[in-house]
């Protein structure tokens, strides 16, 4: 009698043909890499603004290329991680903690198309992120916030410097929130929406148009109103300019998948 399930429906038995082997892409290997640097940071300690090994020296310590390495460091850039400064190296900008990216990006890179639904979840997350801020900042101390927004107004027109400002501004007023779950999901989501933004420039330093030095200004007059908001206590001025900022986003992440 032939054995139940797949290998006796097609009359075979043993294991299944899995086709041709095939190398693992450089973007995969750069993801490992990412992820061991993330731990290597956590396990040593590392405070902010402290110098990581130069890439030469990451490559030896995890067995990969200079290239798979840099790739990593741009990953970890625009997860606001680490800040890439040309000529001196890459630096801890925020220590990593738990967080839920590795399943919302893998969800992302399965179906590609979802995109613009991910960001919708990313703008609804980051509304009711900054009306917590707004009234937990009536009279409070914004001061975290503040050097977040001075930080991302120091890296326009650096593509390095603007990505991981970006995310630790954002993140930094949705954990004014006071809810540590919210700020957790939230980078996480913001996290895979700007990886799938900015791949160009992770794969091959390719810096969009929106992050070259002369759109710096444009860059801080959409973020600008989310601190006055913040600071004033405004949270319909709040509100309107989280929405605005998603416009914005949204029409980048449309002329990104233009381009692929």
């Amino acid at each position: 009698m032939a054995a139940k399930g797949s290998a006796a429906g097609s009359g075979r038995s043993g294991p299944v043909d899995l086709g041709p082997v095939r190398p693992v892409a450089v973007s995969r290997l750069s993801e490992l890499v990412a992820e061991q640097i993330r731990d290597f940071i956590v396990s040593e300690d590392l405070a902010e603004n402290t110098r990581l090994p130069s890439e030469r020296d990451l490559a030896v310590r995890f067995g990969a290329s200079r290239p798979t390495v840099s790739q990593a460091l741009r990953t970890l850039s625009l997860m606001g991680l680490v800040e890439i400064r040309p000529g001196s190296g890459a630096y801890v900008v925020h220590r990593p903690d738990r967080s839920m990216t590795a399943s919302v990006s893998l969800m992302l890179e399965l179906d590609k198309e979802s995109v613009a639904e991910l960001a919708e979840l990313r703008l609804w997350l980051e509304t009711i992120g900054v009306q917590e801020a707004v009234r937990r900042g009536a009279g409070g101390d914004l001061t975290e916030v503040r050097a977040a927004f001075e930080r991302l107004k120091d890296g326009a027109g650096s593509a390095s410097a603007w990505i991981a400002a970006d995310t630790v501004f954002h993140a930094t007023v949705v954990r004014r929130s006071g809810n540590p779950f919210l700020a957790s999901i939230y980078e996480s989501v913001h996290t895979a929406v700007i990886r799938y933004e900015y791949d160009p420039w992770i794969q091959s330093e390719k810096v969009p148009a929106w992050l070259k030095p002369s759109a710096a200004a444009k860059l801080i007059a959409i973020h600008e109103p989310i601190m006055q908001a913040l600071e004033q206590g405004d949270e319909e001025a709040a509100l309107e300019a989280v929405l605005r900022h998603h416009e914005v986003m949204l029409d980048h992440l449309q002329r990104r998948g233009s381009r692929k």
